[in-house]
């Protein structure tokens, strides 16, 4: 047997070995410790503490638990070495289990180690009940404790409680600063951010470098520019701006400021990167729409051999988002899907937007359905895609399902689902979520919410409600909400009213490019070029410019640019001879071109080559050149689509058996056979037709056919109201014309039979050569050999 004096020697040696072989990972040499110390006579409490911290560090939790229980006797240190270790592993839910099961007594490191463990799991029943056992026994104003608990409070959305706790203790260190910062930073508290930051700056005299990262994140949230200099001027003078983590803060600072370039100097000066910082300066080049830089950005991070992570790729793929590059997004999906981060929520989110806003809902669907789970900006994304691109019905599907998996709507939700409303009409509805859905729901209505309601009252044929709505909500001074209201008046030809409302916007926005083309719209349409005069030598006088159409188009891994009535492109000559041939085909099923949307007082001759070279249509000529049969083509462009130019592609689509899918300002126009997904605004300005009459009559008509494509001053049909009255074998293309008539109106292709009533013809269509009639039927006149007659009765 040793004497007391070996026996102390044999337990310092043991310990020894331990703390080395923990150190070095070296299981199986603290085993062997362990293995003598069983069969020792001195193997008392405080070697059975050193062993369950050697298991822990070793990541052996369970022998660790073993000894834990093997013990005759604990003290505090016990538990809290084994809760410690649980924590250490991420295993917070075993720890607190420990803790429910303590047959040892709780000190301060103990309970701290508690609280902690129940901020990680977000338990704030548990964290009470720890804050509680703490203040009783005496604990609550230790430092280890105070601040554990007012993180948990934090971490659990309580700040009302952290707040109390900060406020009846006193000496915080700077541990306890960070945790109120970033608490009320989390729940959007940004003026009780402000008080902490300013109370931190003349209390704490020694910040970590977490401390750095809080500032700078308050700095960040509330784009305190001027605060964020000072927080890097001071972090220079500690040399804390080479820290990572310090470093990364400071880039996502400048970058949330509308700083681009200093977040990226700020990322140039770190000596080692990894990839948060990496991930930081790609989101403030995608912050601050520079897309290009962004993706350019991801390259060099894969040449520089750092793997990203689910963050980064979300972050990419927003930046395509931004671009519309289909292709490139696409070949993100795919590398994600290679190293594992495909199924991650946020970069499923992130692929729902790309494919959203690139023009392939199709897809950002099969996304959404694939995701095992989702939340709301899961949801808020494809409801919002289906209202970009003319789907309201399916958004408004999408809203409801996301209801009965009792997902709770956000601000942003209601900013689709009234989209999608303005989109039907649906005023009562619209109402409804707005003034009773949305309060029960405790989401006050924003300027957004307003904007659409707006327009869904212009959409419904009410443009003086909605100036009213505009006045009685306060919105008065939102620009936007006034241009839905102008665009109305320009389809609905109230001009009074949309002279009285561009002269509103221009004293809001005296540079607003936009108002000023509406207003000559307005005056060319009614023939006013005294108006459109007037309004261009305004625009010069203001050094006012109309920004010129551009479109783009990506053929391959190019993207090639096209403005309107530019001539010098290098394929202008094959472009010119597409375009002569593509409106040489469907002026034969009807197009007409639409000089309305010319701005000259010029020759009809020259108004239509104007037409003939807008952005988009060169883009759509280069496009067919250059895709092969069938693909789908992509065309964005930076202005609202032009009324001729739309008629034009829809037809297009018919001729070519195309889907032609056009992004512009406002939504994606998905057109394929004919029809558009924005459900043809343009021609919905007639939005009823009066009964028949010996008045009635329809000047300016022209064929509807499959096309549905009428001009502004032409009256839309329904499917109902149609009957050809032609034995049509001409054809355009390769189709005939009772196929195209097929493809819009499946179930309407008949002669009218006797009885039916009189009917107003509303068009016909010139076949050509090789053309056969029927010839003219009793108690009409054929003009034409096939024609698109009116029901008298018809109600749209």
């Amino acid at each position: 047997m040793a004497s007391p004096g070996g026996a102390a020697l044999l337990r310092h040696a043991a310990v020894a070995v331990l703390r080395t072989a923990a150190a070095a990972g070296k299981v199986s040499a603290g085993m062997a410790i362990h293995a003598r110390m069983v069969r020792s006579t001195h193997f008392d409490v405080i070697l059975h503490n050193h062993l369950i911290s050697f298991y822990a560090k070793c990541g052996r939790l369970g022998l660790a638990h073993q000894v834990f229980d093997a013990m005759p006797s604990r003290n505090p240190v016990s538990g809290n070495l084994l809760m410690s270790g649980y924590a250490s592993s991420g295993r917070h839910r075993d720890a607190l289990a420990l803790l429910r099961a303590a047959d040892f007594s709780l000190n301060e490191y103990v309970l701290s180690t508690a609280v902690s463990a129940t901020a990680h799991v977000r338990s704030y029943d548990m964290g009470r009940q720890c804050h509680g056992h703490a203040i009783k026994s005496g604990l609550s104003e230790h430092h280890y404790v105070c601040n554990a608990v007012l993180h948990m409070y934090c971490q659990c959305a309580h700040v009302e409680d952290a707040v109390k706790v900060f406020e009846n203790v006193s000496g915080f260190n700077a541990f306890a600063f960070n945790s109120m910062i970033n608490g009320f930073l989390d729940k959007g508290k940004f003026d009780a951010s402000v008080s902490i930051v300013r109370s931190m700056v003349g209390e704490v005299e020694q910040w970590d470098h977490v401390s750095y990262v809080a500032v700078l994140g308050h700095c960040a949230s509330t784009k305190e520019l001027l605060l964020g200099l000072q927080v890097h001027a001071q972090a220079l003078k500690r040399r804390l701006e080479l820290n990572v983590y310090v470093g990364s803060a400071l880039v996502d600072m400048y970058g949330k400021c509308d700083c681009a370039y200093d977040a990226h100097s700020a990322f140039e000066v770190l000596p080692e990167k990894n990839v948060v910082s990496w991930t930081a300066v790609m989101t403030a080049y995608t912050q601050n729409e520079l897309f290009e830089e962004a993706l350019q950005l991801f390259l060099d991070l894969e040449m520089e051999e750092v793997r990203p992570n689910e963050f980064t790729y979300a972050v990419a793929l927003n930046s395509c988002a931004g671009l519309a590059a289909l292709k490139n997004g696409n070949a993100l999906s795919a590398s994600a899907m290679k190293t594992g981060h495909w199924g991650a929520l946020s970069v499923s989110n992130a692929l729902i937007n790309m494919y959203s806003k690139s023009g392939s809902i199709q897809d950002a669907r099969r996304v959404f359905l694939s995701m095992p789970c989702r939340d709301v900006v899961s949801w808020n994304s494809i409801i919002i895609g289906y209202a970009h691109h003319g789907l309201a019905r399916e958004a408004m599907c999408v809203f409801h399902d996301m209801l009965v998996a009792e997902e709770s709507p956000s601000y942003v939700t209601f900013v689709g689902v009234l989209s999608a409303c303005a989109q039907l009409g649906l005023v009562d509805e619209g109402l409804y979520y707005l003034n009773i859905m949305m309060k029960e729901m405790g989401i006050k209505p924003g300027k957004e919410h307003y904007t659409c309601m707006v327009g869904l009252l212009c959409r419904a044929g009410r443009p003086d409600e909605a100036e009213q709505f505009i006045l009685s909500n306060y919105i008065g001074t939102d620009v936007v909400a006034w241009k839905s209201l102008l665009g109305s008046c320009q389809i609905y030809k109230n001009y009074g009213l949309g002279h009285r409302v561009a002269e509103q916007i221009l004293q809001l926005k005296p540079s607003d490019v936009g108002t000023y083309v509406l207003l000559s719209n307005m005056y060319a349409k009614a023939n006013r070029w005294d108006g459109v005069v007037k309004v261009r030598k305004l625009m010069r006088e203001r050094g006012v410019r109309k920004e010129p159409g551009v479109s783009w188009i990506q053929v391959g891994s190019e993207v090639h640019v096209f403005t309107s009535e530019d001539k010098n492109h290098q394929w202008i000559n094959q472009i010119t001879r597409k375009l002569k041939e593509l409106i040489d085909q469907i002026k034969v099923i009807g197009y007409v071109p639409n000089f309305g949307v010319v701005l000259h007082d010029v020759e009809d001759e020259q108004k239509e080559e104007h037409l003939m070279y807008h952005s988009e249509k060169m883009a759509l000529a280069f496009g067919l050149i250059h895709s092969p049969k069938g693909a789908t083509i992509r065309i964005m462009k930076n202005l609202r689509i032009c009324d001729d130019c739309h008629v034009a592609i829809k037809l297009i689509s018919l001729v070519t058996a195309r889907r032609i899918v056009v992004r512009d300002t406002v939504r994606f126009h998905c057109i394929e056979d004919g029809v558009c997904s924005c459900d043809d605004y343009w021609d919905l300005h007639l939005r009823s037709l009066a009964r028949y009459s010996s008045a009635l009559s329809f000047p300016s008509a022209q064929v509807y056919l499959a096309a549905a494509a009428t001009t502004p001053e032409a009256a839309p049909v329904k499917e109902q109201d149609l009957v050809l009255d032609a034995g049509a074998t001409g054809k355009v293309g390769s189709r005939t014309i009772r196929e195209l008539i097929k493809l819009r109106f499946p179930s309407t292709c008949r002669r009218p039979e006797q009885g039916e009533g009189v009917f107003q013809r509303v068009g016909q269509l010139e076949l050509g050569e090789g053309s056969s009639t029927a010839g003219p039927r009793q108690g009409r006149t054929s003009l034409g050999v096939a024609a698109v007659w009116l029901w008298p009765h018809a109600q749209l």
